[in-house]
C-alpha cells in the first residue's frame, strides 16, 4: 500500500496544486519591482536579494495580502458578503502603482478562472455572482482566499502556502535576474522562512479588527522600483 499525506488529503493535494509554479496565472511574469532594483544595483546578490524580499513579505505586499487573505477567508467562511466585498474592495484599491495593481489583478482573476473550469467547488458560482456586484477585480490573495475557504482547507495551512509562493516567485525573479545559481535561490528562500513565518503567524492571532484598522503596507523603495520599471527601457517582466 503507497498511500501518502498528498493522495490521501485532498486539501494539501490542491494546495500543491493550485500554488504550483505550474498554475497558470503568469507568476514567472512579474518582479514586483525587483527588475529595476537590480538595474540600479539595489538588489545585486544573494544577501541584498533576501533582504528586498523580506522587506516586502514583512512590511510590503506581504503583510498587506496576508490581511486580506485573511479577512477574505473569515467573510466566506461566516457567509458574510458584506465583509468579502469590504476584502474585495481593499485589494482593488490599496496598489502604489499601476503595474503592482496589475500583477496581483491578473493573477487573481486567472487562480479563479482556472479553478472554476477545472475544478468542481460548490458555492463558487455564488461567491463569483457577489463579487462580480462589487464592480471591482479580484486581487490573488482574495481569490485564493476565496477557494481554500470554500474548499475547507484550514486557513493556516492555506496561508502558508499562497505566503510561501509569493515569495518563492519574487527569489526565482532575482535568480533570473541578477543572476544567482539556484543553490544561492535555495539559501534566500531558507532565511525567508523565518519572515514568512513571522507574518503568518502574526496574521492569524491577531483581533481581526485590529487587522483592518492596521491595513496597509510602507515599502517605499519597492514603490519607486515599481513605478520606475512602468519605463525601463528594457524590461523582461511585467511588473
Amino acid at each position: 500500500m503507497r498511500a501518502t499525506a498528498m493522495t490521501t488529503d485532498p486539501g494539501l493535494y490542491r494546495l500543491m496544486t493550485w500554488l504550483s509554479p505550474a498554475f497558470p496565472v503568469g507568476a514567472y511574469s512579474y518582479s514586483h519591482g525587483i527588475e529595476t532594483a537590480v538595474e540600479e544595483g539595489l538588489v545585486r546578490d544573494a544577501e541584498t536579494l533576501g533582504r528586498w524580499v523580506e522587506t516586502v513579505v514583512r512590511h510590503g505586499a506581504g503583510r498587506m495580502d496576508a490581511a486580506l487573505f485573511r479577512l477574505t477567508y473569515e467573510a466566506v467562511a461566516a457567509d458574510d458578503a458584506a465583509a468579502f466585498a469590504a476584502a474585495v474592495e481593499r485589494g482593488a484599491l490599496y496598489r502604489s502603482t499601476a503595474e503592482l495593481a496589475l500583477e496581483t489583478n491578473a493573477q487573481g482573476e486567472a487562480f479563479l478562472a482556472t479553478v472554476a473550469a477545472a475544478w468542481t467547488l460548490p458555492g463558487l458560482a455564488v461567491w463569483q455572482d457577489r463579487l462580480a456586484a462589487t464592480g471591482h477585480p479580484v486581487c490573488y490573495p482574495v481569490a485564493v482566499a476565496l477557494v481554500a475557504a470554500l474548499a475547507a482547507i484550514g486557513q493556516g495551512a492555506a496561508l502558508g502556502a499562497f505566503l510561501t509562493a509569493f515569495a518563492g516567485n519574487l527569489v526565482n525573479a532575482g535568480v533570473r535576474l541578477i543572476p544567482l545559481g539556484q543553490t544561492d535561490g535555495q539559501r534566500v528562500l531558507a532565511h525567508l522562512e523565518a519572515s514568512v513565518t513571522d507574518v503568518i503567524e502574526d496574521t492569524l492571532h491577531t483581533d481581526i479588527e485590529t487587522l483592518a484598522a492596521d491595513f496597509g503596507a510602507a515599502v517605499p523603495m519597492v514603490d519607486w522600483t515599481s513605478a520606475a520599471h512602468e519605463t525601463q527601457y528594457t524590461r523582461l517582466f511585467r511588473s
